[in-house]
């Protein structure tokens, strides 16, 4: 061989044994999966901390660092069916982070309680995600923004029907356009009633009381169509907001609306939505209809689809939800991980706070028997 030829050999050579060591811890590194992110608890009163702790042993982007709740009764409660060792547990929510040091803590308070403890996980800079609605009244969402904004946290906001397939189904087809503008949306949520199908005391106690859960369907349900509405529309305020709340079993309910009804109007849309606790039976379907077609929503996955020169309508199922917009705990980690910016989307605070002044007029509206006008929220 010659000796330009070993010359040449040698250099390539040497240049694969570079790429070949640049390139393979890159490869390596990317497969390995980001550590579960440290989150905690905060309160045991909510029902909704039971689907948490049943599906936390099996995920993968979380781990359980600590419990904050001030009642014996409730820790013993749960540290018992969970399994949970003694040590997760501590009296309050400060104690809890300067202990465990948690990414992101999971609200389970009643709704009054959510501005306190989201200024308390503020204060260490901890972000925050809380169970629907945001809080209790629009004063409560704007000092909640300002905290987030002054501690530099994610305030996030968990609806069940965030993580519905057949609702971000029916948003797709929205913005294809294959429905035309969006002129009604009719929302409704809820259930035969908090007592009657069984929700334990805790959850009950606060539910029942207006000053811890802002209202008592109203709110409890009426949050989710609007939260889905103000999705639709891209953030808009509406013009204005009617509500209509009633009564219908004060031996249950004697402090809080059992059935309510909300409208919202903007320039060329309008909203109804129902929330009860009066429904004959469980439900969380939304109807979205255009100028020239219609979507809708038949439980999480499923939706009827009808669209310009269809003879018909057609139940079609709606594609799975891809990771991490998934599931609330998925999306918070990725959230949290910068892979997310949750900015206008159904969890976000900017789309809550919104929410939050729409629930807020709509609770108004019922107590004076008149229509809440609306102007667009300062910055």
């Amino acid at each position: 061989m010659s000796r330009f030829n070993l010359c040449f050999s040698f250099r390539l050579s040497r240049m694969l044994l570079l790429l070949l060591l640049v390139t393979v811890p890159c490869v390596v590194r990317a497969q390995v999966p980001p550590a579960p992110l440290r989150v905690a608890i905060v309160g045991l009163v909510h029902g909704h901390v039971e689907g948490f702790l049943g599906q936390l042993p099996q995920h993968r982007d979380v781990k359980l660092v600590g419990i904050a709740e001030p009642d014996p009764a409730l820790i013993a409660k749960y540290e018992k069916k969970y399994a949970l060792p003694a040590s997760l547990f501590y009296k309050d929510a400060a104690r809890l982070i300067e202990a465990r040091h948690p990414q992101a803590v999971l609200v389970y308070t009643s709704i009054g309680d959510h501005r306190k403890v989201i200024e308390t996980a503020a204060g260490y800079g901890v972000s925050v995600m809380v169970e629907k609605p945001l809080t209790i009244s629009l004063d409560d969402a704007l000092a909640i923004r300002k905290t987030a904004r002054e501690h530099h946290i994610q305030v996030l906001v968990n609806y069940e029907t965030t993580w519905y397939a057949s609702n971000r189904a029916a948003y797709d087809e929205v913005e294809a356009g294959r429905l035309g503008p969006v002129r009604r949306v009719v929302v409704h949520d809820g259930h035969q009633g908090p007592k009657e199908i069984g929700v334990p005391p805790e959850f009950l106690g606060w539910l029942t009381d207006p000053a811890k859960n802002g209202a008592g369907a109203l709110y409890d349900f009426g949050c989710y169509g609007v939260d889905l509405m103000t999705w639709l529309m891209h953030g808009e305020t509406p013009l204005s907001v009617t509500a209509v709340v009633t009564h219908d079993k004060p031996a249950i309910y004697p402090r809080v609306d059992d059935d309510s009804t909300i409208v919202l109007t903007y320039p060329h849309a309008q909203a109804v939505i129902m929330g009860s606790w009066n429904w004959p039976f469980s439900r969380k379907d939304m109807e979205v209809y255009g100028a020239t077609g219609y979507a809708i929503t038949v439980a999480a996955d499923q939706l009827r689809l009808r669209h310009e020169h269809d003879a018909e309508e057609r139940l079609a199922t709606a594609a799975p939800l891809s990771a991490p917009q998934n599931d609330s705990l998925s999306y918070l980690a990725a959230v949290l991980r910068g892979q997310l910016v949750p900015h206008g989307d159904l969890t976000a605070l900017d789309t809550n706070v919104i929410v939050m002044q729409i629930l807020d007029a709509a609770r108004e509206s019922a107590r004076t028997g008149k229509t809440v006008r609306l102007t667009k929220l300062g910055e």
